[in-house]
């Protein structure tokens, strides 16, 4: 089974034989939606490669091709009339450096174009004296409207590829060079006016854009406001990532290949990989494709065991870079956000359809842009507003990650990582948790020295668990239901991983003014609990469990076994 973990070209994945996600039903419901469209989605969430179907199955030049690339798929069986009928004209927009100010991004940006827009010229065998006169203009617009010009009598399409992602890029690192190149004057809305100005004129008859976040649909680039954005549409909660079903019949050959169920893959990847839903009225969530494809790659069919890392690093570092996005607006609310999100496991907010960057950002914007990027989603909604919780396990790691950097900057302290690995390893192999104890200890009086926080037991147990998720040995379940009873905190076998002890740590906190009575008090409440916990089906069914109890004050911490 050749799986396309990375391709995004459509024909090199169906002409070599990958497994193909077949989403071209897709294509019926966007010519019905409109001819100006929007779709945004996470990154790594596969929308290179749909946007490649696209131009493969419109372009005039695969007219002789369309059996070979779509026969055997849901369009191919029932085409709509505009298949290859257009001179298709692709862009994207990723890899511009803009690291060095307004000029350079500017040229970028238009060395982005020229490429772009000579591909196309040379491709459909317009004359050469063309190509010379896009590359004598000087900025995006100019090139465009002259383009456009050249193009007169044409019907095109224009596909668009990550088109926010340098915009995502200067808006995490500066607010004001944002403003001057996305609004009133700047060089990206005067680009989108030509693009409407081509609407009007009849040469640009469809449009289809993805990319990640809607910071460019706003007023600032009014100068294309004809374009419909179908991103939080429920019709297109499943139209780019996987189904539950799609994630079943790539998991399959796994489980008719080794002595794993099918049942049991199916809820590994969907703890991991799950969970994005786009519409509250959506009747499923949605897989990110690219990790399910990462997955399926890379399982060891020859030892039947999971990937090691499960969450591929590429992917990792992506996220890592979008992290940046924190830094917008105020810091400190937007860490608010965060600590309430690991906290309690959800926050509220009014989704924002666009973005309005020059009238401020507030915390609805925060939580609304974390949505986009694929970092909270869509839950519920009250009357307040829409609830949003972190969508799998592996953002909720990319989250206690980032919490312990933000910790170690804002308090100016430092939590050794080699140090926590080794104390994570000694509670795996030999049910030995004092050296994880110490360093909990040592952060404790770290924080405790510059005030750092309320201190309570809910940032106590955040710290601890900010601790364990350093680490890859376990799989962290905090609070997680059974029969209506929330450990704090399970630390589960987490395959490929065997480990000889698995973990249910409760942690009780104590107030320094309630003294030995109050820790007392604590301290058979907390063994009450665990001695409850202990007699749950769920938990009595884990083999070579070790349970404990940690009773605090904030500064030092009490063990006790069971």
């Amino acid at each position: 089974m050749k799986i396309p973990y990375g391709e995004s070209n459509f024909k090199t994945v169906i002409s070599g034989g990958y497994v193909y996600v077949d989403k071209t039903a897709t294509i019926t419901q966007l010519e019905e939606a409109g001819k100006y469209l929007f779709l945004l989605r996470p990154r790594r969430f596969g929308k290179s490669l749909f946007l490649s179907m696209l131009e493969y199955y419109y372009d005039v030049a695969y007219r002789e091709e369309f059996d070979n690339l779509f026969g055997r798929l849901a369009i191919g069986q029932n085409p709509t009339p505009l298949h290859n009928s257009y001179q298709v004209l692709f862009m994207d927009f990723s890899g511009i450096d803009t690291d060095e100010g307004h000029d350079t991004i500017l040229q970028r940006i238009n060395e982005k174009l020229d490429s772009h827009l000579q591909h196309f010229l040379r491709r459909y065998s317009y004359p050469e004296t063309f190509q010379r006169e896009v590359l004598a203009k000087t900025s995006p617009a100019a090139k465009m409207q002259h383009f456009w010009d050249l193009m007169s009598g044409q019907k095109l399409l224009l596909l668009i590829d990550e088109y926010d992602h340098f915009a995502n890029s200067i808006l995490a690192a500066d607010m004001k060079l944002f403003l001057r190149v996305m609004g009133k004057g700047g060089f990206v809305r005067s680009f989108y006016e030509t693009l409407k100005t081509a609407t009007q004129r009849g040469t640009l008859d469809r449009l289809f854009v993805t990319g990640v976040t809607p910071i460019m649909l706003d007023s600032m680039t009014s100068g294309f406001n004809i374009g419909q954005n179908l991103s939080l549409h429920e019709a297109f909660n499943e139209a780019i990532g996987f189904t539950k079903t799609e994630v079943s019949s790539l998991l399959q050959p796994l489980a008719d290949s080794c002595p794993v169920a099918l049942e049991q893959l199916l809820a590994d990847v969907t703890r991991w990989y799950n969970g994005y839903r786009f519409n509250i009225k959506a009747p499923e969530t949605v897989y990110n494709a690219n990790m399910v494809l990462y997955f399926v790659k890379n399982f060891d069919l020859r030892r039947c065991t999971y990937p090691k890392p499960m969450m591929d690093e590429n992917i990792a570092s992506d996220y890592g870079k979008i992290m940046g996005m924190f830094s917008i607006g105020n810091r400190d609310e937007n860490f608010a956000v965060l600590d309430e999100l690991i906290n309690q496991g959800a926050v509220q907010a009014s989704q924002r359809r666009k973005f309005e960057f020059d009238k401020g950002f507030d915390r609805d914007d925060f939580i609304s842009l974390l949505a986009y990027m694929g970092f909270v989603t869509l839950q519920n909604e009250t009357l307040a507003g829409e609830t949003f919780v972190i969508p799998n396990y592996a953002i909720r790691e990319f989250y206690f990650h980032y919490f312990k950097v933000e910790l170690e900057r804002r308090n100016q302290i430092s939590i050794p990582n080699q140090a926590l690995r080794l104390a994570v390893e000694k509670l795996a192999l030999y049910a030995d948790i004092q050296p994880l104890m110490d360093e909990m200890v040592r952060a404790l009086q770290l924080l405790s020295n510059r005030d750092a926080m309320g201190m309570d037991e809910k940032h106590v147990k955040v710290l601890l668990l900010t601790l364990l998720y350093q680490t890859q040995i376990y799989f962290v379940q905090s609070e997680r239901e059974l029969n209506r009873r929330y450990p704090d905190i399970l630390l589960l076998e987490r395959n490929p991983i065997a480990v000889p002890h698995q973990h249910l740590i409760e942690l009780k906190y104590s107030k320094k003014s309630d003294k030995a009575a109050g820790w007392a008090a604590k301290k058979q409440e907390g063994m009450e609990q665990v001695q409850g916990y202990l007699q749950l089906p769920e938990i009595a069914a884990l083999q070579n469990l070790v349970a404990w109890l940690l009773v605090t004050d904030g500064e030092r911490v009490e063990v006790v076994t069971f």
